[in-house]
C-alpha cells in the first residue's frame, strides 16, 4: 500500500511538473467550485445518479482510500483529461475485484547535474502503458477477473527517463545512462496501439470534424514507469479510491508548456546511433503519419521547422565547409597575437632570448635582432640539437612561451609579437621553448569528424543553461484531445442532462487552450457562447433556449465550428511558439504569389483583438486598460502612436481584455523601411483608492505601462507579415527603448500574450530592395560658402550622431556631396537622411557605394540601432572585415552587443563572427563567454541561444569538452566564493579550506582545464597553501593554480562572487584601446593592462600582478596619517630600487604611467578611488583598479561627492615627479605628457562614443542612456582646439593637486581599514624589499654581530654589521615586534632594553648594546624550530641591497634636472613657448618656465609672464598669465591672444615677454625678459621651444 500524504505534501511534486502554486491555488477554487455545484445536483438526483452508475461505466475509480487533498491534486492535474479514462469495456453490474496498487519504487534521480529537473528526454519503449498493463485491453487481465479501473497517467515528468530495447532486460539507472537520448518530440514507430478508443468512421455524425481530432499517440510505458519512479513526492496521483462513487471533473489545467529537449533524434532503435545527429534542411520534409485515421494527424517535422532557423543552419554548413580543419584553427594551439605597431622592436633593437630545448641540459641563448623572424631562431636553435640540418624542417618546430600554452607564430618577426614586446616592457626575461610540431597536445583541434557532422542547434544544451524554445509535447497534448474526442462523444450521444455533458466538453476545451499558452481566440468564444451557461466560463450575454440543444444537428453543428476553432488555435500555436508537430504536413502549404510592396499604396492597418494570460491581481488593481501602438525605424518614430479605446478584463474561459478593434495607421505599405517595427504598449489606469473616486481624482491619476513588445513587420525573407500573431509581452520594468528588435517574451511562461490579426491575402507582400541612383557629383569642401564651412565643420566637430540637431540633421544632408573629405562624417551623414522608405533608398545607397572606405573604428558607428538597414550594415561588416585578429578582440564585446540590433538570426555581422571565431581559438573563446553572458539578458537570449548553439556546432567536439570543463569549474569556485562570502569572518578560513578539496578533486576528475581568463592559461590544480581571501564586502578569493607547465609558474588570479565584472571589464577595455592609440603614436604611458572578465552576472575572475602594493599599505608604513605625508611612495620606491639607476627609471616609469592614469580615469569619470583602489609596482609603473563607479556617478555622503577633484593626483605623487618638495623640471615634462595624452584621446572621440554607445543595451547600470555617453563627450570637448585643450588639463592637474579632499578621504580608508587584516596576511618588515626563506637562502648556522659604524643617512646614528653563515638599530625591535605576533612570548627570547641615560657616551652605549644583541640573536637562532626558520628571520638576515652598496655612496635621489633639464648657463632661466599665427590671430602659449632665481632673501619667488607687442607706446598690448606661488620652475599653459593684427604689421613688430615676481605691497622683481622678432619666425607653421631670459640685474619695473 502506499502511503497517506498530508495536506500540502503534493506542492512540491506539482510544482516540479511546471506548475506553480498560484496557478495551482486557481486549480483548487475552480474546483471547490465546481464540487459544490456537482454535489447539489447529486442531491437533488441521487436515484437517477445511481441508475447512470450502474448503466454507464466511472469515468475515474479509485480504489483505495487517500487524503481528500491528495484527490483535489489529482484533479487538479487530471482534470476532464481522460486520463486519464482508458476505455474500458462495460462490466455487468455486480462485485468487481479492486487491483492492488502497485507498489512504490524508488530509484536513484539521473543526471545529478545541470540537466537534472530541467529537461526532458524520452525514450524508446515497450508498448504497454504506464501501470505494465496492455493498451486497449488487447492482453487478457490476469485471474480472468474483470479489468483493472486505471487511474490517471501522471503528467510527463521534467526528469531523463531512460529505456531499453523490447523484451532485454532493464539495467538500474546510473548517471552516465546506457542508451542514447530521444527527443521528447519523437514518436514511437509503432501505430497499431493507440491510447483509448477512436471514434468510428461509420459514426453518422460530426465524421468530418470530429475525425480530425483524432491524435492519440502511444506512451511507452517503459519510459511512464521511469518518470513514476523518477518524479519525486508525486506518487499520491497515481493512488486509488476505494469508492467508485463518480467523482466530478476538475476545470484545472496541465502544466505551462514544459521545456523543450535537444536529445538525439532517431526513427527507431535499430538505427537509433546512426540517426542520431540527424538534422533536416530547408527542403520540406515529408510527413511520417502516427496514426491511421482519416483527417489532420500531427506530424512530426524537423527541429529546424522554422524557415529562418533552417536557413541558419544552412549558412552554417556552408560557413564550416569553406572553412575546414585544415585551417590555422585546425592546429588547435593558441597563438601569440602579433602587434605591427611602432611599440614594435625592429632594426637595430637586440633582444635577449633564452631558448629550452629537452634534448640540451642547459638553455641557449640568443642576441636577435628584433625584425629577425622566429623561424630563424628556431633554425639557430636546432643548430645546437641536430648535427645534420639538411633532413630537418623547420617548419615541424615551434616556439612555445615558457608559462603560457602559446605560441610563437613563425613567418612573423620576433619582435613584432605582444609577448616579446611585453617582457622588454617591463624588463622580464625572455623563455621559449622549442617543440616539436607534432608533440604539441592538440585537444582543442577540429577533426574531420566535426567537419562532417551535421549544422544543428539542438545539442550542448548544458553549455546553453537553458533550452532554445519551450513548447508542449506532443504527448501531452494528444491526451488533451483524446478527453476532448471522448467528452464530444459523449456530448453528442447524450440523451438527458445536456447542461452537464456540455459543461464537461468546455473543461476538455479549457485544458487544450490552457497548454496551448492559454488563449482563447474569437472563434472558441464564438462556439462556446452557442453551449448553454455553466460555471466553468461567464454567462452569455444572450440566453439561449435550453431546448436547442436538445437536437441532435445542433449539437454536432456547435461541434462542428469548436472542432475547428481548436485546429485553428494548434496551427497558431505551432506557428508562434516553433512545435515540433503541426496541423498539417509540411510543405502542403502552398506559397502565394509576391507582389512588391512598392506597389502597395494601401495603408498599413491590423486589427488588435485581446491580451491572454492577463494576471487575476491586473482586475482588482487596475481598469481602462489600453494598447499605445507606434511604428519605429532606428529609433525614430513614423508617425504619431494610435491608441485603443478602454477595455476591462472580462471573465471567459480565463481573464481576457477584449478590444477587436482595428488599427489604422498614416502610412502607405509602399512608404515602409524594410526593418519598419511595431511597438505596442499596454497600459492602464490604477484603481482609485477607497474614497476617492472622484472625477478629478481620476483624472489626476496617471496611466501605468504594464507590458510591450515590438515585432518587424518584414520577415527575414524580406514578406510583410500576414495572417494572426501571438506576442508574448515583456514587463514595463525593463527598458524599451534600447530593446529595438527584441523577439516576443515568450521565456516566462506567465508572460501576457497579445493577439493580433493583420490581413491576409492571396499573395506576399515583398520588400525588394531599390537599386542605387546615378552616383552624385563630388564637390570640394572649400568651395562652399564661409558660414557653409563653419556650420557644417561644428557639426562634423560633434563626432556623434546623438547630438546633432535638426538642423544640423538638415545642413549635413544638403551638403553631403562636400563631405567626402571626411570619411568619418558618414554615421553622422545617413542618420541626416529625411527617411528610409523604398523612395529614398536610391540616393542612400548611391551615398553608401560612392564613399570611400572607413576604418575599423568608423565603421562600428553604423552597426548602432540607428542604423538597422541591411545594405547599411553589409557595407561596414565589409569594411570591418579586414580587420587583425588582435583589433577584433579589442572590440568583440562591442560587436557581441551589435548582434541585438540585426533584425534577422542571419547577417554579415554573424557570419563575420563565425568565420573568424572558427579560425582563431582565442576569438573563439572569448565569443564563447561573451554569447553565454548574454544569456543573461532575457529580452535577447532566445537570440544568443540560437548563436551560441551554432558556435559550439562549428567549434569540434575537443574545444566543447574544454568549454564543458571551464563551466564546471567557475561552477565549482562560484559555489565555494559564496560560502565564503556567507560564512561569518571567524568560519571563513575553515569553509575556504573546505571549499579546495572540491577544487581538487575537479582537478583530480578533468585533469586540466583553461581558465577563463585567457585560452593560454592551462592549470592542472590548485594550491591550497597560496589561497585565501580579501576582507572587502565582497570577500573575493585569492586563488593560486598549478601551472600545467613545469617552466611557468603558479598562476594567481582573484575570484569575484557577487561583484558585476562587466563594468570593469569595460573599462580595462577603454584603458587598453587609450594605451595603443597612444603607442601607435609613438608614445608609450608605460600603461599595466591586466586581464579581467566576467564568467556570469555578479561573478568573474581577475589577473594578479605580482611585485605590486595598494597606495594604502605603503603610505600606512609611516602611521595611519601617511596619507598627508609627502615621502612615503618615493622611500617605498627606493627601498626596492636602492641603485642610482634602478630609482631613476623606476620614477620614469611612474611620470609616464601617473600621466597616462590621469588621462584615462578623467576622461572615463572613474570615482570610487582611495588609496586601496591605486597599485604601484616595485619597477615605478602605477596602475588602478577595482571600477565599480565611472562616467561620473560618484558615491555620495549626503549631497557631497565623495571624488571632489578631477583625479587622483597628490602631493606625495608630486614628490616622487619634482625629486623633493619643491616643482622640477621634471613636473613641466609630466604635465606636457598629460595633455599629450589627452590631445591624443581627444583625436579618437568617435571611437570612444562610437564603443560606449554600443554598449548602451548591454545592462550596465552605469551606461544606460545619453546622459552617460554625454559625460565622456564632455570630459574629451572634441570642439577644443588642442591648445585649449592642453590649457583646460593643466588646470585639472592644478585642481587635482590642490585637492585636500583626496588626502582626507584616503585617511578615512585608512581608519576603516585598521580593524580589517587579510585572511593570511603574515607580517613583512618595512625595511627589506622582498620576502626570504629557508628554502630559498640555505640554512642559516651561525649569525654574530662584528662591529658597528656611525652612519649620517638618512639621519644620524649607528648601524650594525653581522656576519652572516649559511650551508642586519630599529630594525632589531622591529623583528622583535613582528615575530610575537607570530608566536608567543615563552618561544622568544627577551628583547634587550634600550633605556639609556644621557648621549656623551654614544659610541659605549652602541658598543654594549651589540654585545646584548648578541646574545639575543644567538638565542634567536637556537630556538625552537618553527621560530627560527620562519620567513621573517631569514629576511631580516638576508643581504639588503643597500648593504651590498660601497661605503659612503650617498642614497639621496638624483638631481631632479641632472636628466630631464638643460642647463644653458643663463642666470635669468628659460621659458617654453609656442606661438602660432592664423586668421589674423597671434597665439602665444605661456607653458612652463625653468631655472629662476630664487630672491635676494633665498626665497622662492611667485612668478608670472605679461607679454608687450613693441613698439607700443600706449602699452594697449599688455598680456600677462597668472601667479604661480613660491617656485623656481612654474606651469602656466596660459594662451595670450592678440586679435585683428594684420601679416604685414606683425613682422614690424617685437615680442617682449617678462617674468615678474609679484611682491604684494612691494614693487614687483624683474627675474628675467626676452625678446623675439616676429620676422625672424616662420609664422605659417606653430613654433615651440625654449627661449632664454636675459637679466638686467635685480632692477625693479
Amino acid at each position: 500500500m502506499s502511503r497517506r500524504r498530508g495536506p500540502g505534501e503534493q506542492w512540491p511534486a506539482l510544482e516540479s511538473v511546471g506548475l506553480s502554486r498560484k496557478e495551482l491555488a486557481l486549480a483548487e477554487a475552480l474546483q471547490m467550485e465546481y464540487d459544490a455545484l456537482s454535489r447539489l445536483r447529486q442531491d437533488k438526483e441521487e436515484s437517477r445518479a445511481r441508475k447512470e452508475q450502474l448503466q454507464e461505466r466511472s469515468l475515474i475509480s479509485w480504489d483505495d482510500p487517500v487524503d481528500r487533498n491528495a484527490i483535489k491534486a489529482a484533479r487538479g492535474l487530471s482534470g476532464s483529461d481522460p486520463a486519464l479514462s482508458h476505455a474500458v469495456p462495460n462490466v455487468p453490474e455486480g462485485p468487481q475485484v479492486p487491483a492492488g496498487p502497485s507498489p512504490p519504487r524508488s530509484e536513484p534521480q539521473p543526471w545529478k547535474g545541470p540537466l537534472s529537473g530541467d529537461y526532458l528526454l524520452i525514450f524508446e519503449g515497450s508498448q504497454r502503458d504506464f501501470l505494465g498493463e496492455p493498451l486497449n485491453g488487447s492482453e487478457p487481465h490476469e485471474g480472468g477477473g474483470s479489468p483493472k479501473k486505471l487511474s490517471p497517467p501522471p503528467l510527463p515528468p521534467r526528469h531523463p527517463l531512460w529505456g531499453c530495447p523490447e523484451g532485454s532486460q532493464r539495467s538500474p539507472l546510473s548517471p552516465k545512462g546506457q542508451g542514447q537520448p530521444r527527443d521528447i518530440n519523437m514518436f514511437s514507430v509503432a501505430q497499431d496501439k493507440l491510447l483509448g478508443r477512436r471514434i468510428s468512421q461509420e459514426d453518422p455524425y460530426g465524421v468530418d470534424a470530429i475525425t480530425c481530432l483524432n491524435l492519440k499517440s502511444t506512451y511507452e510505458s517503459e519510459a511512464l514507469r521511469e518518470g513514476s519512479r523518477g518524479w519525486k513526492e508525486g506518487r499520491s496521483i497515481l493512488e486509488k479510491e476505494s469508492s467508485r462513487k463518480p467523482v466530478a471533473r476538475s476545470k484545472t489545467m496541465p502544466p505551462q508548456v514544459p521545456p523543450r529537449t535537444y536529445g538525439a533524434r532517431a526513427g527507431g532503435r535499430k538505427n537509433l546511433a546512426a540517426n542520431r545527429n540527424r538534422r533536416i534542411s530547408v527542403e520540406p520534409v515529408p510527413p511520417r503519419p502516427h496514426s491511421l485515421a482519416n483527417g489532420y494527424e500531427l506530424f512530426e517535422v524537423s527541429e529546424e521547422r522554422d524557415e529562418e532557423v533552417a536557413a541558419f543552419c544552412h549558412m552554417l554548413d556552408v560557413l564550416r565547409s569553406s572553412s575546414g580543419s585544415r585551417d590555422c584553427c585546425g592546429s588547435g594551439l593558441v597563438w601569440n597575437a602579433v602587434n605591427l605597431s611602432p611599440e614594435q622592436p625592429g632594426h637595430g633593437v637586440s633582444l635577449k632570448v633564452t631558448v629550452l630545448c629537452d634534448s640540451l641540459r642547459e638553455p641557449l641563448t640568443f642576441t636577435c635582432d628584433g625584425s629577425s623572424t622566429v623561424d630563424l631562431l628556431i633554425y639557430q636553435a636546432l643548430c645546437y640539437t641536430h648535427d645534420e640540418l639538411h633532413a630537418v624542417d623547420v617548419e615541424d618546430f615551434l616556439l612555445k612561451i615558457c608559462g603560457l600554452e602559446e605560441f610563437l607564430q613563425n613567418k612573423h618577426a620576433l619582435g613584432s609579437h605582444e609577448h616579446i614586446q611585453h617582457c622588454r616592457k617591463f624588463d622580464i626575461d625572455i623563455r621559449l621553448q622549442l617543440l616539436r610540431r607534432k608533440g604539441v597536445r592538440s585537444d582543442l583541434a577540429r577533426t574531420a569528424s566535426d567537419d562532417q557532422s551535421p549544422s544543428t542547434l539542438n545539442h550542448h544544451i548544458h553549455l546553453q543553461e537553458r533550452p532554445i524554445k519551450q513548447t508542449i509535447s506532443r504527448q501531452a497534448l494528444s491526451l488533451l484531445f483524446d478527453t476532448f474526442h471522448n467528452e464530444v462523444d459523449a456530448f453528442l450521444a447524450a440523451e438527458g442532462d445536456v447542461p452537464l455533458k456540455a459543461e464537461r466538453v468546455i473543461q476538455s476545451v479549457m485544458a487544450i487552450c490552457n497548454a496551448l499558452a492559454a488563449v482563447e481566440s474569437q472563434e472558441i468564444t464564438a462556439a462556446l457562447n452557442q453551449m448553454p451557461p455553466c460555471p466553468s466560463r461567464m454567462q452569455p450575454k444572450i440566453q439561449k433556449d435550453p431546448n436547442v440543444l436538445a437536437k441532435r444537428e445542433n449539437r454536432e453543428r456547435i461541434v462542428e465550428s469548436l472542432t475547428a476553432a481548436i485546429l485553428n488555435l494548434v496551427e497558431l500555436y505551432c506557428s508562434t511558439f516553433n512545435a515540433d508537430f503541426q496541423t498539417a504536413a509540411p510543405g502542403s502549404r502552398e506559397l502565394g504569389v509576391a507582389q512588391e510592396a512598392r506597389l502597395l499604396t494601401c495603408p498599413l492597418a491590423f486589427t488588435v483583438y485581446a491580451t491572454h494570460r492577463i494576471p487575476i491581481t491586473w482586475a482588482a488593481s487596475y481598469e481602462d486598460f489600453y494598447l499605445s501602438c507606434s511604428l519605429s525605424h532606428g529609433g525614430k518614430e513614423l508617425c504619431s502612436p494610435l491608441l485603443t479605446r478602454k477595455a476591462h478584463v472580462y471573465k471567459y474561459l480565463f481573464h481576457l481584455i477584449i478590444w477587436d478593434q482595428q488599427i489604422c495607421f498614416p502610412v502607405q505599405v509602399n512608404r515602409l523601411p524594410r526593418e519598419t517595427l511595431l511597438s505596442v504598449t499596454l497600459f492602464a489606469v490604477p484603481v482609485p483608492p477607497p474614497g476617492s473616486s472622484s472625477d478629478a481624482n481620476k483624472q489626476r491619476r496617471v496611466p501605468e505601462a504594464l507590458g510591450w513588445v515590438t515585432t518587424p513587420l518584414f520577415n527575414f525573407r524580406q514578406v510583410l507579415t500576414c495572417g494572426r500573431k501571438l506576442l508574448g509581452l515583456w514587463p514595463a520594468t525593463q527598458d524599451n527603448s534600447r530593446a529595438r528588435s527584441s523577439a516576443p517574451n515568450f521565456n516566462q511562461p506567465d508572460s501576457v500574450i497579445l493577439q493580433i490579426d493583420f490581413p491576409s491575402s492571396a499573395f506576399e507582400v515583398k520588400f525588394t530592395s531599390p537599386p542605387a541612383a546615378e552616383p552624385s557629383p563630388r564637390y570640394e569642401f572649400g568651395s562652399l560658402g564661409e558660414e557653409d564651412q563653419r556650420q557644417l565643420r561644428e557639426a562634423m566637430q560633434k563626432k556623434s550622431l546623438y547630438w546633432l540637431t535638426d538642423a544640423d540633421r538638415q545642413r549635413l544632408w544638403e551638403k553631403r556631396c562636400h563631405c567626402h573629405a571626411s570619411p568619418g562624417a558618414l554615421p553622422m551623414l545617413l542618420a541626416s537622411a529625411p527617411s528610409w522608405d523604398w523612395g529614398c533608398l536610391p540616393d542612400i545607397y548611391a551615398l553608401l557605394s560612392q564613399w570611400s572606405s572607413m576604418s575599423h573604428q568608423d565603421a562600428l558607428g553604423l552597426l548602432h540601432a540607428t542604423f538597422p538597414d541591411q545594405e547599411v550594415r553589409r557595407t561596414a561588416v565589409q569594411w570591418i572585415d579586414s580587420i587583425s585578429d588582435t583589433e577584433l578582440l579589442d572590440y568583440l564585446p562591442q560587436l557581441v552587443q551589435a548582434l541585438k540590433y540585426e533584425c534577422y538570426l542571419d547577417s554579415p555581422l554573424v557570419r563575420f563572427l563565425m568565420k573568424r571565431a572558427i579560425c582563431d581559438l582565442k576569438i573563439t573563446h572569448y565569443f564563447f563567454w561573451l554569447l553565454k553572458d548574454g544569456l543573461k539578458d532575457s529580452q535577447f537570449s532566445i537570440r544568443y541561444q540560437y548563436l551560441l548553439a551554432a558556435l559550439l556546432c562549428c567549434c569540434g567536439k575537443g574545444l566543447r569538452e574544454e568549454f564543458d570543463r571551464q563551466c564546471l569549474l567557475v561552477s565549482t569556485l562560484a559555489r565555494l566564493a559564496q560560502q565564503v562570502r556567507d560564512a561569518a569572518p571567524s568560519a571563513r578560513q575553515a569553509i575556504l579550506r573546505e571549499g579546495l578539496e572540491d577544487v581538487a578533486q575537479f582537478f583530480k576528475a578533468h585533469g586540466s582545464c583553461r581558465l577563463p581568463l585567457s585560452p593560454s592559461l592551462l592549470v592542472k590544480g590548485i594550491v591550497p597553501r597560496d589561497c585565501s581571501y580579501f576582507n572587502s564586502n565582497a570577500v573575493p578569493l585569492k586563488l593560486s593554480f598549478q601551472n600545467v607547465d613545469p617552466l611557468g609558474e603558479n598562476i594567481r588570479v582573484i575570484f569575484k562572487c557577487g561583484d558585476d565584472l562587466r563594468q570593469d571589464m569595460l573599462t580595462l577595455q577603454m584603458i587598453r584601446i587609450m594605451n595603443k592609440i597612444w603607442v601607435q603614436e609613438g608614445l608609450d604611458m608605460r600603461m599595466v593592462i591586466f586581464r579581467c572578465f566576467s564568467t556570469g552576472r555578479g561573478r568573474g575572475m581577475v589577473e594578479m600582478i605580482p611585485n605590486a602594493e595598494t597606495l594604502r599599505k605603503i603610505q600606512v608604513e609611516h602611521g595611519v596619517t601617511g596619507s598627508f605625508k609627502d615621502r612615503p611612495l618615493a622611500d617605498w620606491l627606493q627601498k626596492h630600487n636602492p641603485e642610482e639607476d634602478e630609482y631613476e627609471k623606476a620614477v620614469e616609469n611612474f611620470i609616464y604611467s601617473c600621466a597616462g592614469c590621469c588621462v584615462a580615469t578623467y576622461v572615463l569619470g572613474i570615482c570610487d578611488r582611495h588609496n586601496d583602489n591605486i597599485m604601484l609596482k616595485t619597477t615605478g609603473h602605477m596602475f588602478h583598479i577595482d571600477f565599480g563607479r565611472f562616467l561620473g556617478h560618484a558615491q555620495m555622503f549626503g549631497n557631497i561627492k565623495r571624488d571632489r577633484a578631477p583625479f587622483v593626483f597628490t602631493s606625495d605623487m608630486a614628490y616622487v615627479i619634482n625629486g623633493g618638495d619643491k616643482p622640477s623640471s621634471r613636473f613641466h615634462d609630466f604635465v606636457d605628457l598629460c595633455c599629450q595624452a589627452y590631445n591624443l584621446i581627444r583625436k579618437h572621440t568617435h571611437l570612444f562614443l562610437n564603443l560606449l554607445g554600443l554598449m548602451l543595451s548591454c545592462g550596465i547600470p552605469e551606461l544606460s542612456d545619453l546622459e552617460d555617453l554625454k559625460y565622456v563627450y564632455d570630459a574629451l570637448r572634441p570642439q577644443d582646439s588642442d591648445a585649449d585643450a592642453t590649457t583646460y588639463f593643466t588646470r585639472l592637474i592644478e585642481s587635482s593637486l590642490g585637492s585636500v579632499a583626496t588626502k582626507l578621504n584616503f585617511f578615512i580608508h585608512n581608519l576603516a581599514q585598521m580593524k580589517f587584516t587579510g585572511s593570511e596576511a603574515r607580517p613583512t618588515l618595512s625595511f627589506a624589499p622582498r620576502t626570504h626563506t629557508l628554502k630559498t637562502s640555505g640554512r642559516i648556522r651561525d649569525v654574530f654581530l662584528c662591529r658597528h659604524e656611525r652612519v649620517f643617512n638618512p639621519s644620524k646614528g649607528y648601524t650594525y654589521v653581522v656576519k652572516v653563515q649559511r650551508d642586519s638599530p630599529g630594525e632589531f625591535q622591529e623583528l622583535h615586534n613582528k615575530l610575537r605576533l607570530l608566536f608567543p612570548s615563552s618561544l622568544l627570547p627577551s628583547f634587550p632594553s634600550r633605556f639609556v641615560i644621557g648621549r656623551s657616551r654614544g659610541e659605549a652605549v652602541a658598543e654594549r648594546r651589540k654585545e646584548e644583541l648578541n646574545g639575543y640573536i644567538w638565542h634567536l637562532i637556537h630556538a625552537a624550530p618553527e621560530v627560527a626558520e620562519c620567513d621573517l628571520i631569514y629576511t631580516f638576515f638576508h643581504p639588503l641591497p643597500r648593504d651590498e652598496k660601497a661605503a659612503g655612496t650617498n642614497l639621496t635621489p638624483k638631481p631632479a634636472d641632472a636628466t630631464w633639464a638643460r642647463s644653458l648657463g643663463k642666470v635669468g632661466g628659460e621659458v617654453k613657448l609656442s606661438i602660432s599665427y592664423k586668421n589674423n590671430k597671434l597665439f602665444i602659449m605661456v607653458m612652463h618656465i625653468r631655472g629662476l632665481p630664487p630672491l635676494q632673501d633665498g626665497n622662492d619667488p611667485d612668478p608670472y609672464v605679461k607679454t608687450y607687442l613693441l613698439p607700443d607706446p600706449q602699452k594697449t598690448t599688455k598680456r600677462k598669465t597668472k601667479v604661480a606661488r613660491k617656485t623656481c620652475n612654474p606651469t602656466y599653459n596660459e594662451m595670450l591672444v592678440y586679435d585683428g593684427i594684420p601679416r604685414g604689421d606683425l613682422e614690424q613688430r617685437e615680442l617682449r615677454l617678462s617674468v615678474l615676481s609679484e611682491e604684494g605691497f612691494w614693487e614687483n622683481i624683474l627675474l628675467g625678459e626676452v625678446g623675439i622678432r616676429l620676422r625672424d619666425l616662420d609664422l605659417a607653421q606653430e613654433k615651440m621651444g625654449w627661449f632664454a631670459l636675459g637679466s638686467r640685474g635685480h632692477g625693479t619695473l
